[in-house]
C-alpha cells in the first residue's frame, strides 16, 4: 500500500519516512520515522492517524456518561482486595496460578449488568445505589482498580528475603512504609509522563488497544473496524474464540502437554545432545519453531497487538544473538559454558551443581572471602551471560536512540499543552479537568518521607544518598523507556543496571542492594504502569481526576492486603520457603531474589564483571549500545537506506529481556504469529484484521486465563495433584518430551565424576 501526496514520491504506509512529509503539521519532524503512522489519515480530522487505534478505539464521547459511581467504587475495591490477596497467596507456591486483569474485566460485566437490573434505585449517604445502566466508563474504572495492584508488590520480596535468608523479623510498620513508598512514588511523575506519553497520538500503547477493543466489544461501542467486512459481530466472534480456546486449552495444559513443549525433533533422537540443544524447548534454542499452546506463545504478552516491524526486531535478536552467537560461544567453551546446560536461569558452581550461596556467607549474612575461595567461583549459562550483556546494551541504546530520533518530538511536546494535540481523542479529552500538579507533588513528598523513615528508623544499611540516586536513575529513564514502550509495547528493565551500580557502590550490603534495585527499577515500572492506565483512560474517555484517584486508592488497598496475606502465611504455614514444604509453598521467586541479593550484594559485580574477571567482556555491551544506534542513524541520514528505518536497537537489545527464565520457545512462535497477522493478514485482508485482530487476542487471552484457573482448581490442585497420576499424567503425550536430553539439561562437555572445571584459583 502507498500514498502519493502532491509533488512527492511513494510513501510506505507500513513504515513511512516522515521527513518526506514536511507539510503534514507538527508531527513531521526531522530525523523522526514513526513506524505506525498512516499519512493518508491526516485528511481525517475526526480519526486517529494510526490504523491500529482506529480499529480498536471509538472516536466519540459522551461527557455526561457516569464513570466514578458508587457501583464502580464498590466493585473495584472488592476486586482490589480479592485479586491481590489471592495472587499473593499463590505467589509463594509452586506450581502457581495468577489471576490476570482479564478475569475481573470479564466477570465485572455480568455482575454489574445484574446490579443495574435488579438493585433498587435508592440513595445511600447521598450516593445513588443504582446509577442506571452499567457504562463502559464504569467498567474501565473497575478494571483499572482490579489490575493496578494485582501483581505481587516488588518490595514484598525484600521483606520475604529478610526473613528467609537473613533471619530478620521486620515490623509491619516498616513493611507498610516500604511497600507504599516503592509502589506509589512512581505515580508522582505521572504529570510529566502524561505530557510525553499519553497526549501525543504517536504514543499508541499497543497493549491497550486489545483492552480497548474488548471494552468496545462488550459495550457495543463503534470503532472503524466495527462494521468492516461484514461477517459475524465482534461480540459473537469473541464468544466463539473464548469458548473454543477454553476447551482446547485442556489439551496442551493437561491432556496432551507435549503440544505445549513441542520439541518434536528431540523425540526422534532423544539422546543426541547437539540436536537437543538446537531444537529443544526447555534447555534448547527452539529451532523446531512450533508450539500449540497460547500460554507459551503469549508468555511475554500477546503478539497480536505488536506491529510486525517491532516483532521482527526481536526476531533478529533471536537469530543473531541466540541462534548464531550463543552456539559459537558455547561450543568453543567460552566462560566454561560447555560444562553447563545451554539455556538455564540457575547459577552453578565448578561441579556443575546449583551454586550453594550458604557456603560463602557468615552468620550475619556478610561475605566470607576465605569460604568463597575454598568453595567455588560462580558460573552462568551462556544464554544467561548474554542476557546480561544485552541488558547492559539496552540501557545506553535507549538513551542514544531516544536522543537521536525523538529529541525534537520530545522538545515539541514539552512546549505543547494538551488542548493543542491534533488527534480526535485528545480533543475529546480536553473537556475534562486536568489533575492539578500539587496532587503529584503531594504523592512524591509523602512517599519520599515514607522511604526515608523506612531506611533510617530500621536497620537497613541503606544511606539516604543511595535512595536519592536510585530515584534519579528511575526518573531519568522513565520518559525514554516510556517512548519505546508506547510505540512498541516493549519495556526496557532497569533491574540489572541498578544491581550493577549498587553492587560496586555498596558491596557486602544485601538489604541495601535490594532496596536500591527496587526504588531504582520499580519506580520507573510503576510510573509507566500508571501512565499506561492513563492512556487507556484517554482512549476510553475517562475523566482525568477519577483515573488518578482510583489508581492511588487501589494501590494502597492492594499493597496493604498483600502484606496482610504474606504476614499470615509466614506465621501460619509450616516450613514456608523450605525446599521440602509439603504443600508446595517453596517461594521460587523469593529464592531467586534472595540469591541475587547475595550475588550482587555480597559477592558483588567486581568479582564477575571487573577487569580481569570472567564476564568482563560483557561490559563492552554498554559501548555497543551507544555505537549501534549512532551508526544506524548516520547511515540512514546520509544514504536513506530503507531497511535501516525498521531497526530499533533498544528493542533489539531489550526485547528478549525475560530470557531466562523464558526460552527461545516463547519468542520464535511469537514472532511468527505477529508476522502472520500483522504483516500478511493486515496487508491482504485489512478489513478482517481491522475488525477482528484485537478481539481475537482478547478472546485467546481470556479463554486461556479462565481455562487455566478451572484446570488448576479442579484437576491439578486437589488431592495434592494426584488426580490422573497413574493414567493421564503418565501416557506418552504427557511424558515423551521429559525423556530427552533437552528436558534434563545435558551439557555438551562432561565433568569427570568427582571432579571440577574452571580455573584453579579465583
Amino acid at each position: 500500500m502507498s500514498f502519493t501526496p502532491s509533488g512527492k514520491g511513494s510513501v510506505d504506509l507500513e513504515k513511512p519516512d516522515l521527513t518526506d512529509l514536511a507539510g503534514i503539521g507538527d508531527i513531521a519532524i526531522d530525523d523522526y520515522d514513526d513506524p505506525n503512522f498512516d499519512p493518508a489519515a491526516m485528511a481525517l480530522e475526526d480519526e486517529s492517524p494510526y490504523p491500529e487505534v482506529r480499529s480498536a478505539v471509538a472516536n466519540t464521547d459522551d461527557p455526561t456518561m457516569p464513570s466514578s459511581t458508587f457501583r464502580a467504587w464498590v466493585v473495584g475495591l472488592i476486586w482490589a482486595v480479592i485479586i491481590p490477596g489471592v495472587n499473593q497467596f499463590f505467589f509463594f507456591r509452586y506450581p502457581s496460578v495468577s489471576i490476570s486483569g482479564l478475569v475481573p474485566l470479564l466477570l465485572t460485566f455480568p455482575i454489574c449488568k445484574a446490579w443495574a437490573r435488579y438493585l433498587p434505585n435508592v440513595s445511600l449517604f447521598g450516593l445513588s445505589l443504582n446509577p442506571g445502566p452499567f457504562t463502559v466508563k464504569e467498567h474501565v474504572i473497575i478494571t483499572i482498580m482490579a489490575g493496578v495492584g494485582s501483581g505481587s508488590a516488588y518490595a514484598t520480596d525484600i521483606i520475604a528475603v529478610q526473613r528467609v535468608f537473613y533471619n530478620q523479623r521486620p515490623s509491619f510498620g516498616y513493611q507498610w512504609l516500604l511497600v507504599m513508598s516503592t509502589q506509589l512514588i512512581g505515580f508522582s511523575i505521572g504529570g510529566i509522563c502524561k505530557r510525553f506519553l499519553v497526549a501525543p497520538p504517536s504514543m499508541i500503547w499497543p497493549g491497550n488497544l486489545v483492552v480497548a477493543a474488548l471494552f468496545n466489544t462488550l459495550h457495543a461501542q463503534e470503532t472503524t473496524g466495527t462494521h468492516a467486512r461484514g461477517g459475524v459481530s465482534r461480540e459473537r466472534f469473541f464468544t466463539f474464540v473464548f469458548v473454543g480456546y477454553f476447551f482446547y486449552n485442556f489439551f496442551p495444559s493437561y491432556l496432551f502437554t507435549a503440544l505445549s513443549s513441542f520439541s518434536w525433533v528431540c523425540w526422534i533422537v532423544p539422546n543426541n545432545v547437539k540436536v537437543n540443544q538446537m531444537f529443544g524447548v526447555t534447555h534448547g534454542m527452539a529451532m523446531g519453531l512450533l508450539t500449540f499452546d497460547w500460554g507459551q506463545i503469549a508468555f511475554n504478552g500477546s503478539p497480536l497487538p505488536i506491529p510486525f516491524w517491532a516483532a521482527a526486531n526481536i526476531g533478529a535478536t533471536i537469530v543473531f544473538f541466540y541462534w548464531f552467537l550463543v552456539p559459537i560461544l558455547y561450543y568453543t567453551n567460552v566462560w566454561y559454558s560447555a560444562y553447563l546446560p545451554l539455556v538455564s536461569s540457575h547459577s552453578f558452581d565448578n561441579r556443575g551443581k546449583s551454586y550453594n550461596v550458604s557456603r560463602i556467607i557468615n552468620a550475619d549474612s556478610s561475605f566470607n572471602l576465605q569460604a568463597y575461595h575454598a568453595y567455588s567461583p560462580l558460573f552462568l549459562s551462556v544464554t544467561f551471560a548474554i542476557s546480561y550483556g544485552l541488558s547492559f546494551a539496552s540501557i545506553t541504546a535507549t538513551l542514544t536512540h531516544t536522543f537521536l530520533y525523538y529529541r525534537k518530538q520530545i522538545w515539541i511536546q514539552a512546549r505543547r499543552s494538551l488542548s493543542e494535540q491534533p488527534d480526535i481523542h485528545a480533543r475529546l479529552m480536553s473537556v475534562y479537568k486536568e489533575v492539578p500538579d500539587w496532587w503529584y507533588l503531594s504523592i512524591f513528598l509523602t512517599m519520599f518521607l515514607f522511604g526515608i523513615v523506612a531506611i533510617e528508623v530500621w536497620e537497613t544499611q541503606f544511606p539516604v544518598w543511595a535512595f536519592v540516586l536510585a530515584l534519579l536513575i528511575s526518573f531519568v529513564y522513565t520518559v525514554p523507556i516510556g517512548v519505546i514502550q508506547a510505540i512498541t509495547n516493549q519495556q526496557v528493565g532497569l533491574n540489572v543496571i541498578t544491581e550493577l551500580i549498587i553492587g560496586y557502590a555498596l558491596p557486602g550490603h544485601p538489604i541495601a542492594m535490594m532496596m536500591f534495585k527496587t526504588w531504582g527499577y520499580i519506580t520507573m515500572t510503576q510510573a509507566l504502569g500508571f501512565t499506561g492506565d492513563f492512556k487507556l483512560g484517554h482512549y476510553m474517555k475517562i475523566p482525568h481526576r477519577p483515573m488518578f484517584v482510583c489508581q492511588v486508592v487501589a494501590t494502597i488497598v492492594a499493597g496493604t492486603v498483600q502484606l496482610g496475606v504474606q504476614s499470615w502465611m509466614f506465621s501460619n504455614i509450616e516450613d514456608i520457603c523450605s525446599p521440602t514444604q509439603k504443600d508446595g509453598f517453596i517461594c521460587p521467586s523469593t529464592t531467586v531474589f534472595g540469591t541475587a541479593s547475595i550475588i550482587w550484594g555480597v559477592i558483588g559485580p567486581q568479582r564477575l564483571f571487573s577487569h580481569g574477571q570472567r564476564y568482563y567482556g560483557l561490559v563492552f555491551f554498554f559501548l555497543a549500545g551507544v555505537i549501534a544506534p549512532l551508526v544506524q542513524w548516520i547511515l540512514h541520514k546520509k544514504f536513506r537506506i530503507s531497511f535501516l528505518k525498521y531497526l530499533n536497537f533498544p528493542l533489539i537489545f531489550s526485547g528478549t529481556g525475560t530470557m531466562p527464565p523464558a526460552t527461545p520457545l516463547n519468542f520464535v512462535p511469537w514472532v511468527l504469529v505477529s508476522f502472520l497477522f500483522n504483516y500478511v493478514i493486515r496487508r491482504r485482508y485489512f478489513g478482517w484484521w481491522s475488525k477482528y485482530n484485537y478481539v481475537l487476542s482478547a478472546g485467546l487471552e481470556a479463554g486461556y486465563a479462565i481455562s487455566t484457573l478451572v484446570l488448576f482448581f479442579a484437576l491439578q490442585y486437589p488431592k495434592g495433584g494426584s488426580i490422573g497420576l497413574n493414567n493421564i499424567q503418565t501416557w506418552w503425550g504427557n511424558t515423551v518430551y521429559t525423556k530427552t536430553a533437552d528436558y534434563t539439561g545435558v551439557s555438551y562437555k562432561t565433568i569427570p565424576k568427582g571432579g571440577t572445571f574452571g580455573p584453579s584459583s579465583w
